[in-house]
């Protein structure tokens, strides 16, 4: 289970879903939506994979 520390009040989280501390209230920074959800370390790793799949459909659609 992981860990996510508070930026705040420095004590431990152990709620995955959480967005607000439990000891001190304060918000805990992190994103929400569907890109955070992914929990993708980078940007640039969604973009990528973006890139990746418009490159695919446009040579399937040249191909077909």
């Amino acid at each position: 289970m992981p860990v996510y520390i508070c930026p705040h009040c420095k004590n431990p989280i152990y709620d995955d879903d959480a967005l607000l501390c439990l000891y001190c209230g304060e918000s805990l920074r992190r994103p929400v939506g569907f890109f955070g959800k992914l929990r993708y370390p980078r940007p640039a790793v969604i973009i990528a994979f973006l890139a990746l799949i418009i490159l695919l459909s446009f040579m399937a659609l040249v191909i077909f």
